[in-house]
């Protein structure tokens, strides 16, 4: 008996040893990935936009040349398959037998890199997470041992690509644990916990600054009707944005030549990127820039440029994934989020008086929407909270992304990663 005892608990220590060696391994792969797409990008992003900004010819040349060479990388290199975002992960982690293919990893790196550098108005964060979860998804396939870990190796991947991308390792455990896997399991908590350890601690090797460098000092009690109003304006513009996404897919799936999408969906990218600059690529630039500078006077061509803002992100960026770009809704909902909390702060201050700080609702703004965009209201604090590195709004946060989130939920119950046709009867 005792022998027995003994070679089972031998097995599950090799079993565990294996577990804890193969997640380091996703963990620096994931997070090697996620800083070299974050660094490649904002790198060549920055170089395109300045050419756009000295050239505009070039507001026409870019988006329909990225969207081509997308198109041409999917037919001859990665197998005429389009790349489906997070759906893939859901199918993934859904199915025994459906496993993540190794080309998706360049697939989404590439693609992911191209969409954005030439002005498509998405992100990277979904590329990453697709290519990182493919990272789990082929390891968990090299050792017998590891079959049955299949979920929790692929939300190892993919909480370590949301560390890297955004400083948290908070965000990209709960962003693993609320969208894909949805339970904890003891194997869960390991693999996760070991890989994003790496991840963050290749990003303090390489001293990776946060994505913003703002400065926060307080936030006052009598700001929080105005947080409880932020919440439902970001609930319904999430919405919005969602619709669009589902919208404009469906709309371009009824076009069977590829290249009329391609040609409508830059011709629609390139006419708002020349009169809103602002749309460019993730649009993190015009973030930073009103960071810069929030404190303004709301005139009347300001409110109709935010308004305009507003309105185009979401058809602009459903477009840009309709017509083949590579991307999602995780950017878009930062960029609508800041924008948002900016126009309602500057509204508030010139004509009711009330002396906000606009910049406290810009912060609150981008996780409020990112909460109801992906029903993900823990992933959203701890993910606007690394980004900044600063907890001080941490409470107004928490209070208004349940409250987005809730919002979301009551006008329409899915999110582009929910939903399904045969869902809606």
């Amino acid at each position: 008996m005792n022998k027995t005892a003994q070679i089972k608990k031998n097995h599950q220590f090799i079993k565990f040893r294996k577990l804890v060696i193969v997640s380091v391994l996703i963990g620096f792969l994931s997070a090697f990935l996620g800083i070299s797409l974050k660094r490649i990008t904002e790198y060549y992003e920055e170089i395109f936009f300045h050419e756009v900004s000295v050239n505009p010819v070039f507001y026409i040349i870019f988006p329909v040349f990225g969207l081509s060479v997308i198109y041409f990388l999917r037919q001859y290199l990665f197998k005429k398959k389009e790349n489906k975002g997070i759906k893939e992960v859901f199918e993934s982690t859904g199915s025994k037998s459906k496993n993540l293919p190794s080309y998706k990893i360049p697939s989404h790196f590439i693609n992911g890199l191209l969409t954005v550098i030439f002005g498509g108005s998405t992100g990277i964060e979904v590329s990453t997470v697709v290519a990182t979860a493919t990272i789990g998804s082929v390891a968990h396939e090299k050792e017998n041992v590891f079959r049955q870990y299949k979920t929790e190796l692929i939300c190892a991947g993919v909480a370590a690509g949301v560390t890297a991308l955004f400083s948290s390792p908070i965000a990209g455990i709960l962003f693993a644990l609320e969208v894909i896997s949805r339970k904890v399991t003891r194997a869960f908590i390991i693999s996760n916990l070991i890989a994003v350890s790496v991840a963050f601690g290749l990003l303090t090797i390489l001293k990776e600054q946060p994505l913003f460098a703002v400065s926060i000092v307080t936030w006052h009690l009598k700001a929080i009707p105005y947080f409880i109003l932020l919440g439902i304006l970001a609930g319904m513009n999430s919405v919005y944005l969602t619709r669009c996404v589902l919208f404009f897919k469906s709309q371009f799936g009824k076009i069977d030549t590829h290249y009329y999408k391609i040609i409508i969906g830059s011709a629609v990218l390139s006419i708002s990127l020349f009169i809103f600059p602002q749309l460019y690529g993730e649009g993190y630039h015009a973030i930073k820039t009103s960071f810069i500078a929030p404190n303004q006077i709301m005139t009347l061509t300001l409110a109709l440029t935010f308004l305009g803002i507003l309105l185009l992100k979401p058809i602009v960026t459903s477009i840009t994934l309709a017509s083949g770009g590579d991307g999602g809704v995780f950017a878009p909902s930062l960029f609508i989020g800041a924008f948002l909390g900016l126009l309602l702060a500057s509204v508030l201050n010139t004509f009711f008086q009330v002396h906000v700080i606009p910049v406290n609702f810009m912060i609150i703004g981008m996780a409020a929407v990112l909460s109801a965009s992906i029903h993900a209201p823990f992933t959203a604090i701890f993910l606007v909270c690394g980004l900044t590195n600063d907890y001080t709004l941490f409470f107004p946060i928490l209070v208004v992304c349940l409250i987005s989130k809730y919002t979301a939920k009551t006008i329409y119950p899915y999110t582009v990663y929910s939903y399904s046709p045969s869902l809606i009867k």
